[in-house]
């Protein structure tokens, strides 16, 4: 059955779900982590840790007994995944034969913003040299001349060169000391199996459906943008009507209505039998959680989800997020690390993290609640559940409490959590 218009409801839900967060954590472990990152189809990185970075953040709320160490012993151990690009994603490891087109193109481009484009052939040549005879290396492992403009790709010739042979694909990402890179030749990093180069009609293919099941439900009038940035070029508007008439007629997308929405949406026709169940009242048992729902322990989401990043949280959840690490304390509204509160299938309140690693102690610096959050004793005790996981999986000992205003509902959160 072709659903043609889907509830706000039923589009919450599957955004959440398509994502791997709701109605509960369906992964678990190594193999898990593995499982999860195809389930996103991409995971942002990001190197601050005020508490946890991002992207350990995100993958909690999808992997039962997450630990931050899954992440790199999942893609730099066992070669599962690699990450890219500009703005920083991992992706996972099968999908390296249809990057090597956006690898290609980056490399005719060059480098924006930098002291040249392309970097001088020495330098290039010394970099892959050094990588050859010594084995996998940092930028602090390479001499070089000082770049002659600031950069932020680094103050060496050869730093710039390492970042311009990472997004030509001619070196991967073989392994990171904290968040550092270390860089190795590309046919070290990635197996042989997926060490090709898709081709141009396969890579467009590829992408033109990623662009859609990475976001779950797709803005047709953004569509063209995504798929532009996968294959690094631009996408006119006429081009973009032909390829998805072309993927309506093949039978692989559909175009859907959003109630309350005048834009035109894209699904996967893949996954319109979920449609249909959410629209009946009905969960599908591929989504059955391994461990406790979401209404019976909250998840805290990560600064860059995807689900509600962006602006996205005020689209599909009326929530209004922006994180606000970037910006002044004085104009902060909530605070530096505020994560969004996942309960059920809502977003309902946000809560500012910090570990104190000297004393273990997880400290909530301020919790603020939606004027319509559920303020009973099934929220409360979800949200004693959803604290003690996150303090397991970041390592904290203790949880000090006292940034949590309501007095009632702070209580109750030491009752249960038994402080």
């Amino acid at each position: 059955m072709t659903i043609h218009t889907v509830s706000q409801k039923t589009y919450r839900r599957f955004l959440l779900a398509s994502q791997g967060l709701w109605p509960g954590r369906r992964f678990k472990g190594l193999i898990g982590a593995e499982n999860a990152l195809r389930q996103m189809h991409a995971l942002q990185l990001d190197p601050l840790v005020m508490v946890a970075r991002s992207q350990d953040i995100a993958m909690y709320g999808r992997v039962l007994d997450y630990k931050p160490d899954l992440l790199y012993k999942m893609a730099y151990d066992r070669r599962k995944a690699f990450d890219y690009g500009g703005t920083l994603f991992m992706y996972p490891m099968e999908e390296f034969p249809y990057w090597q087109l956006h690898m290609k193109r980056r490399a005719e481009h060059g480098l924006r913003y930098e002291a040249f484009t392309h970097p001088p052939k020495d330098v290039i040549k010394f970099v892959l040299d050094e990588l050859r005879e010594k084995g996998p290396l940092g930028n602090r492992d390479l001499e070089g001349d000082a770049v002659k403009t600031w950069s932020y790709r680094g103050r060496k010739e050869t730093s710039v060169a390492l970042f311009y042979l990472w997004l030509s694909g001619k070196v991967m990402i073989s392994n990171r000391k904290g968040f550092d890179r270390i860089y190795d030749l590309r046919e070290r990093v990635v197996p042989a199996e997926f060490d090709y180069a898709a081709s141009e009609q396969e890579t467009e293919d590829y992408f033109s459906l990623k662009s859609i099941a990475f976001l779950g439900i797709a803005r047709e009038n953004n569509w063209k943008n995504e798929l532009g940035y996968y294959l690094y070029r631009t996408i006119p508007a006429g081009e973009a009507k032909q390829r998805i008439e072309n993927l309506i007629e093949r039978g692989l997308v559909s175009r859907i209505q959003v109630e309350g929405s005048k834009d035109r949406h894209l699904i996967l026709n893949s996954d319109q039998p979920h449609l249909s169940e959410l629209e009946a009242g009905r969960i599908p048992k591929a989504w059955k959680p391994k461990g406790p729902t979401t209404e019976e322990e909250v998840t805290f989401l990560a600064p860059l989800e995807i689900v509600s990043a962006r602006g996205r949280a005020k689209k599909v959840f009326d929530f209004d997020y922006v994180w606000e690490v970037y910006k002044p304390a004085h104009q902060r509204r909530w605070g530096y690390y505020t994560l969004p509160i996942l309960f059920g299938d809502d977003l309902v309140a946000r809560l500012d993290p910090k570990l104190d690693r000297s004393t273990n102690t997880l400290h909530i610096l301020g919790f603020w609640l939606e004027d319509d959050a559920p303020k009973d004793g099934v929220f409360a005790d979800a949200l004693a559940n959803g604290l003690k996981r996150f303090a397991d999986m970041i390592g904290a000992a203790k949880i000090d409490l006292s940034g949590i205003k309501p007095l009632k509902l702070r209580s109750h959160l030491k009752s249960k959590i038994k402080l």
